[in-house]
Formats: C-alpha cells, sequence, structure tokens
C-alpha cells in the first residue's frame, strides 16, 4: 500500500495550490472530488456507460477537460459540474448535484488538472482505487482545521465491529448516520472476503448489490464524498434502490430506509439543531438528544434477531429522566448483550468518552436482556494521537473475549469468562443494573495512566469539561420539561437553546 499512500499525500498536498483562492479543506476534497470522478471513470473504463458504467458524455469527460485551452478550462469545468448535475445516470447526477467550482484563477484549476494527471495511475488501480479515496478521507478527517472527524469513524474501530457482528450476503445492512460509508464499505468487504461472490446465482449477486445496503447522509457534501466512495468500492451499481441517501433520519426521510438485520453506525454527537426535536413522530420518547433518537431509530428499525452495533458517549449511558427510559426501553426490546468502553482520544472530539453497544432485537418486546457483559478499554490505555497511532491490534483480545458468536446468545454468553475486579471483561445481570438506576455507565478498574505523567492537552480538558456540561444542560431540559415547565419560556430563557 506504499504507492497508495505516496499518492494520498501527492493529493493533499494538490491542496496549498488552492489556499491562495481561500479553500478551505473541506472544500477542497469536495472539489477534488470532483475532478477524482472524472479521471476515475476514464480510468476504470466506466465513461462510456458499457457494461454497468456511468456514462459520461464526451464534452464532460477527462480528456475533453485536459485538452481544453488554459484560459478556458475553468469556464468550461464550471460547465462541466452544471451539466452532470443534470445527467440521467443516477449515480452522476447524485455526486454532481447543485455542485459549484470553489476555484476563482484558471491557473489553478490547470494546475490541478496536470498533476492529478501524471500521478501513477496504473499503481492506485493496482492497489485499489476504493482505497485511495478513503486515504484521502482519513487524511482530511485528521486534519483538525478541516472539521470533518465527526463523519469519519476510525478504520481500526470499524473493522473490529464488523469483525465480531460478522455480515453475511444475506443480511440487510443499514446505517442510518452514515457519513462517508465507512461501516457499509467495511461490511462489504467483510462478505467478500469471506464468501465466493462469483459463485452466487445471478438472482442473489442483483439482489446483494442492489438491496443489500443501505444509508443516510444529512450533509451534501458529505453524501457526495459517500457516493464517491462507494463507487469506487463497487457498491453504488443503483443508488436510486440502496446505498446512501440524502435525508434526516430523525424525519420522516427515515421510511426511505427498509428494516433490517444488521445495523452499523456512529450517530452524531449533540442536541438536534436549534434545540428542536425530531420531526419524525414514530419515537416513544423525544428527546433534542440526536443519540438517543438515533438510538430508539436503530433497535425499532431491527428486523427480529436483527442485530446492531452503535457508537455512543458516556452519556447515553448514565443520564436520568427520558435517558433512563431509553435505556430500560432498549433492555426490554432487545437482548443487550456486550458494552466496549473505548479509549479517549481516538475522535475528533479528543475529550468526547465514546462506547459500543452490541444488541440484538429480541421477539417480543419485555424482559430481553438478561445480562450485560461490560469490555474496559479505556483504563490504562495510552492517549493516542500521532505520537501514538491508534491500531486494530488494540482489539485483538477484545475480540477473542466476545467470542464467535455475532448475536450473543445464551450460549455464547455462558462460555464467556468474568476476569475479576483485575481484568477487563465483567458480567453484570440484569438486577445489578437495575440496582444502579439502569445506568450502563459502569467501570471498575483503577485508571493509573494520569499518575504516569501522561496527561491529555488543555483543549483535550476543556472539551472534555464541555461535554459533561453539555450532558448536564441536557438532563436538566429533560427534567424542567417533565415538571410542565413551558417549552417556550425555557427557550427564550435560553434553557432550550
Amino acid at each position: 500500500m506504499t504507492r497508495t499512500v505516496d499518492i494520498v499525500q501527492k493529493l493533499w498536498n494538490l491542496c496549498n495550490d488552492l489556499r491562495d483562492d481561500g479553500v478551505t479543506f473541506h472544500q477542497y476534497v469536495t472539489e477534488l472530488t470532483y475532478l477524482l470522478f472524472l479521471k476515475m471513470a476514464k480510468e476504470t473504463g466506466q465513461e462510456e456507460g458499457r457494461d454497468g458504467g456511468i456514462n459520461i458524455p464526451l464534452q464532460n469527460r477527462w480528456d475533453t477537460l485536459k485538452a481544453a485551452s488554459a484560459p478556458d478550462r475553468l469556464d468550461h469545468y464550471r460547465q462541466t459540474l452544471l451539466d452532470l448535475g443534470k445527467s440521467p445516470a443516477p449515480l452522476v447526477r447524485m455526486i454532481y448535484a447543485d455542485a459549484s467550482s470553489f476555484i476563482r484563477k484558471p491557473a489553478t484549476l490547470s494546475k490541478l488538472v496536470t498533476d492529478i494527471d501524471a500521478l501513477d495511475w496504473y499503481s492506485a488501480k493496482e492497489e485499489g482505487l476504493g482505497d485511495l479515496y478513503e486515504g484521502l478521507l482519513a487524511k482530511n478527517a485528521n486534519e483538525k482545521k478541516s472539521g470533518a472527524g465527526q463523519y469519519f469513524t476510525p478504520r481500526p474501530l470499524i473493522d473490529s465491529i464488523v469483525a465480531v457482528m460478522q455480515p453475511t450476503s444475506d443480511d440487510i445492512i443499514q446505517d442510518p448516520a452514515a457519513g462517508t460509508g465507512g461501516f457499509l464499505i467495511a461490511a462489504h468487504h467483510h462478505i467478500t472476503t469471506h464468501e465466493d461472490e462469483y459463485s452466487w446465482p445471478e438472482t442473489k449477486q442483483r439482489a446483494y448489490y442492489e438491496n443489500a445496503f443501505h444509508g443516510m447522509e444529512l450533509v451534501p457534501d458529505t453524501q457526495r464524498l459517500a457516493l464517491m466512495n462507494l463507487m469506487l468500492h463497487g457498491l453504488a451499481n443503483d443508488p436510486e434502490r440502496s446505498g446512501i441517501r440524502l435525508g434526516d433520519t430523525l424525519s420522516s426521510d427515515h421510511q426511505k430506509l427498509p428494516k433490517a438485520t444488521l445495523i452499523l453506525s456512529n450517530p452524531p454527537f449533540g442536541t438536534k439543531k436549534g434545540g428542536g426535536t425530531p420531526t419524525r413522530d414514530d419515537l416513544t420518547y423525544v428527546t433534542s438528544n440526536k443519540q438517543f433518537a438515533f438510538l430508539q431509530h436503530i433497535y425499532r428499525a431491527l428486523k427480529t434477531h436483527g442485530r446492531a452495533a452503535v457508537i455512543l458517549p458516556d452519556n447515553v449511558l448514565f443520564e436520568s429522566g427520558i435517558g433512563k427510559q431509553i435505556r430500560a426501553d432498549l433492555m426490554d426490546k432487545c437482548t443487550l448483550h456486550t458494552i466496549l468502553r473505548l479509549p479517549t482520544g481516538i475522535f475528533y472530539a479528543q475529550g468526547v468518552k465514546t462506547n459500543v453497544l452490541f444488541f440484538t432485537r429480541g421477539t417480543s418486546d419485555k424482559g430481553n436482556t438478561k445480562e450485560v457483559w461490560v469490555y474496559d478499554l479505556r483504563a490504562n490505555m495510552p492517549h493516542f494521537g500521532k505520537r501514538t497511532p491508534f491500531t486494530r491490534e488494540y482489539f485483538t483480545e477484545f475480540e477473542t473475549a466476545y467470542g464467535p458468536d455475532p448475536y450473543g446468545g445464551p450460549d455464547a454468553l455462558a462460555a464467556r469468562v468474568d476476569t475479576g475486579p483485575e481484568g477487563r471483561f465483567r458480567r453484570f445481570t440484569r438486577e445489578q443494573i437495575a440496582e444502579r438506576g439502569d445506568s450502563l455507565d459502569i467501570s471498575w478498574l483503577k485508571d493509573d495512566s494520569a499518575d504516569q505523567g501522561d496527561l491529555p492537552e488543555p483543549a483535550q480538558l476543556a472539551e472534555e469539561a464541555l461535554t459533561e456540561l453539555a450532558g448536564a444542560m441536557e438532563e436538566l431540559r429533560a427534567i424542567l420539561l417533565e415538571l410542565g415547565e413551558d417549552q417556550q419560556a425555557l427557550e427564550e430563557a435560553g434553557v432550550l437553546s
């Protein structure tokens, strides 16, 4: 993968050419996507629309853009964006929907086209164009100024979650907060690595590529990146039937997502924009807290025996009021069998402490959770960053402890080993959790990392304090509303702003 890494770095370095045009990192990746789509369509032989290709008109193709005279190239490029935004090919139309260029100088575009064309595309194709593009997205996510980390879940975490959930070609897989599509792509990679897709009947192949993967993303530019990502991994054959749709899962848009047998997701943190509640009217517990709203969507969207793995911050585990009711409802309707406490410092908001909840939808709506196993991968762990990269190897012992059953069935749970108060894996009965007020924020190991002088940066400590304050405010809002306080009065007072 060395050559792909080199190409990603060269593509990222081209961003320097756009700084004089006032282009941000995130705008740059979007701009680069417009150009890379044309170049990669040429490199993969899809631009003519043969064999399921994407059919780009001759006047809008890469070679035509490259051949345009330097003074006219920017005008030609802008017209190409407009033309492709009206394309009859669904994927092309979605990627270029409302597209406009941030580039202002013809010389800047000419340098980008020339430099992109000069890259080692033979090596990129050999190693995988999808991997190249994901490398670019990862670079964008790791650049704090880009603000894109919220859309990009670390790949080692995704790969570990997918490994224990064991997706198969028979699954209907959903991510209601899809970001750039990492979970869906990892699930696809797991399936095609463990199954021989060429042995599937033609009807199964068609069903798999047309109906197995479903996601929703709220932000148009992020959905654009996701569609490009899926296309380069072979998962955007029919984006009007499957793939990642543009929409708000916390609105009636959720109806576009089918019931799933497997849901993998990292929902956005925080409260709904403007402090409002979801506009969909089918959630039992109404809250402006997006994580609680997404959690309800996820366990409601699972088919019977469907399984889910969802990344959620600590406040979801301990908040009272509506939070406690939602946790109880989850444990009633599903077997919540495993919680993985994640290390700090692996997400864009360094102070946010996160967890993965693993659960399976029951056959009834009551009493499904009998016991919850908690794996603590947070205490006595390094502070991850550039000096200490976060890698898949840190999950090895967790994956072994989780066991071979992705559903967390009774036999699998009985085979697990409680490592005791000195170990990382503990079992807690439903009764013990009830005694804790249904709090799932369970820890027992003494964290000695602070005693070793490896303290977080001041910005991280400040962000952690803000996160805890936001959780306290959300709890206060819930209490005031439960006491019958007028919502409009609270908004005017700034409590619900």
